[in-house]
């Protein structure tokens, strides 16, 4: 009796989900391996550039600030 307990949800597991798990997890797996779409990558090259001025930006500033005034950077460290 306690053979049929197991053998029932055991053989509904191989039959149903083993596979249906096995391929949800390989195509998750060729998804992720696939990289980047052509949309993802000109946003990653937008906000590269976007990073690169903002970049350029804070460098001005703290010339600035370090013409007018050489102390400030001892407030910050």
């Amino acid at each position: 009796m306690s053979s049929f307990l197991i053998a029932g949800p055991l053989t509904v597991f191989l039959i149903f989900v083993a596979p249906l798990w096995l391929f949800l997890h390989y195509r998750s797996k060729k998804h992720a391996s696939a990289g980047l779409s052509a949309e993802d990558l000109t946003r990653l090259e937008h906000l590269s550039k976007k990073a690169e001025s903002m970049q350029m930006r804070v460098e001005t500033l703290e010339r600035i600030l370090d013409s007018e005034s050489p102390t400030w950077r001892q407030n910050y460290d």
